[in-house]
């Protein structure tokens, strides 16, 4: 029987590789947190009081080789074993390798359970913040489009059918906005994330003087949780939360891709595509397919799926660590993936979209001022529902309308005419300055516990 000596003991190779899993190929995404929240760990333990189990001394060259590794990292030269089993590990067994007795300290009062609790923490910080800058671009994207194009006319949908004079305008404001309301999602999701559940150990607390506070504003972050086991149990659970808020994201972009798929084909020619952005068939030589939206929707089923993908692997456990839990990192760090590459795709596609004019004129029919019509009635004394039945009844009654002057009558608060593109920035500014302000915090509290400026190093 072959068995592999690991820094845990002896482990049968087909269990070694069974309960590793692609944990080595997933835990290089979390390297550089692991160096930054044992950074974080081991400078606690040399301010505790009574009999520190690090020296500062021993704090400072444990600190330098962690910097080091975050390098090796970067450079791609940092490499996890079989025998580690996870990064943690590795980590442990290069800073015991370089520094001997300084490195078999850094494991003191913790566990590998709060270890990759606050690894996916720092990493989900950092991605949120990344995701939420995005957004931004995203939507001020839109909004160029809406503000550009506000005047121009386009037949509102219902059904996919003809509905009522509509925008350009209104159609890509309203994609911005929901951009801009996912946004809060992902503001909450990021305030779950932001506490911190270093020094809970394997749930239930250590019998030394820990300093949990210390670490949490070593890190960056908000706070520490309250409750050890909690702090425990939160793993799974705060991923979750995040894959929900992305899926909302994702949600918006594949409505927006639905849209940009619907509206650019060959029978409406409401938009054309950019060439740069779609792939052609193997048989058929005109074709010019739109893969990069297609794939943005069949994407956000993917990301959604992994959202109830943790829940379900979440929610069938009992208190205190399980392994299952280990199957929902892939899913949190490939949605947080997936959802930042839509959307910075999406940022380069939607400008190259040509909006045609007078397709779009051509597109209104009689029947899409119905309403309108009725509407007439209503302003010159006539009860609504009589208005309605006598347009319904009489459709020949209904004549067409200059689509641009039916635009202009719609000068309520948000309808066509009225778009306040200002509160659109402002919103986006105001986003900004959060992501903005959040990241120099963290960045600041890093390069203070690094002793280097971060992230550049």
């Amino acid at each position: 029987m072959d068995k592999r000596r690991t820094l845990l003991g002896r482990v049968d190779a087909r269990a070694l590789a069974f309960t590793a899993g692609s944990d080595i190929h997933l835990d290089m995404l979390l390297a550089e947190a692991d160096c930054i929240g044992t950074a974080a760990h081991v400078t606690m333990l040399s301010r505790i009081d009574s009999a520190p189990p690090v020296s500062p001394h021993h704090r400072d060259r444990i600190v330098r080789e962690l910097v080091s590794i975050i390098r090796s990292v970067r450079e791609k030269r940092f490499k996890i074993r079989k025998t580690d089993q996870d990064v943690h590990l590795a980590v442990e067994r290069v800073l015991t390798q370089k520094l001997g007795d300084a490195g078999k300290r850094v494991h003191t009062g913790r566990s590998r359970n709060d270890q990759i609790a606050v690894d996916l923490r720092l990493y989900g910080k950092q991605q949120l913040l990344d995701v939420m800058g995005l957004v931004h671009e995203l939507s001020q994207t839109l909004v160029k489009i809406a503000s550009k194009n506000k005047a121009v006319p386009m037949v509102g949908r219902t059904h996919q059918q003809r509905a009522m004079p509509s925008s350009v305008g209104l159609w890509a404001s309203s994609h911005a906005e929901s951009l801009l309301d996912d946004h809060i999602v992902l503001e909450a999701a990021y305030a779950v994330n932001d506490r911190c559940p270093l020094g809970s150990g394997a749930g239930f607390g250590v019998p030394l003087a820990i300093d949990r506070h210390l670490t949490s504003r070593l890190l960056g972050f908000r706070e520490p949780h309250v409750n050890v086991l909690y702090a425990a149990n939160g793993r799974g659970k705060c991923e979750s939360v995040i894959l929900s808020s992305l899926s909302q994201v994702m949600l918006t972009l594949s409505r927006l891709a639905q849209d940009l798929i619907l509206y650019s084909i060959p029978e409406l020619g409401y938009f054309t595509l950019p060439d740069e952005f779609c792939t052609g068939s193997s048989i058929m030589p005109q074709k010019r397919n739109p893969d990069v939206v297609e794939l943005t929707r069949a994407r956000a089923t993917v990301v959604i799926g992994y959202a109830s993908t943790v829940s379900t692997i979440v929610g069938s456990l009992s208190g205190g660590y399980h392994r299952d839990l280990q199957e929902t990192k892939g899913p949190f760090l490939d949605g947080l993936r997936i959802t930042r590459e839509c959307l910075e795709i999406l940022t380069m596609f939607l400008p190259g979209i040509r909006i045609n004019r007078r397709k779009l004129i051509e597109s209104f029919s009689p029947e899409v001022f119905a309403t309108d019509r009725a509407l007439e009635k209503v302003s010159r004394g006539k009860a609504f529902r009589d208005a309605y039945k006598e347009v319904k009844n009489d459709p020949e009654t209904i004549l067409s309308d200059d689509p641009v002057e039916a635009l202009r009558k719609k000068e309520h608060y948000g309808a066509p005419a009225n778009l306040d593109f200002s509160e659109f920035r402002r919103r986006i500014r105001e986003r900004a300055r959060f992501v903005s302000a959040e990241r120099k915090k963290f960045h600041s509290a890093v390069t203070r516990l690094l002793g280097v400026r971060y992230p550049d190093l």
